[in-house]
C-alpha cells in the first residue's frame, strides 16, 4: 500500500458553449489583446521617473512610504 493520496477524480464534463458564449469570450481575448499592447506602447513612452517610489504605485494600493513613515490618504 503506497503513502501517497490518491488522485482527485476527474471533474464532470462541461457542457458545450453556445455561439454567444463563444463569441463573448473571443472578444474578451481580443479585448486583453488590445489592452496588453496598449499597455506596452504606453510604458516604452513614459519617461523614466527620478526619486518616486519604490514598489507598487502607491495610489493605486492607498499609501505613500516616506523613509520607512507610512502615511494612509
Amino acid at each position: 500500500m503506497s503513502d501517497r493520496p490518491s488522485s482527485p477524480p476527474d471533474p464532470a464534463p462541461r457542457k458545450p458553449l453556445t455561439p454567444a458564449a463563444q463569441r463573448a469570450l473571443a472578444e474578451a481575448e481580443a479585448r486583453r489583446k488590445a489592452a496588453a499592447e496598449a499597455t506596452a506602447q504606453n510604458a516604452a513612452a513614459r519617461p523614466k521617473e527620478y526619486q518616486g517610489p519604490k514598489g507598487p504605485e502607491p495610489t493605486r494600493y492607498g499609501d505613500w512610504e516616506t523613509k520607512g513613515i507610512a502615511s494612509d490618504f
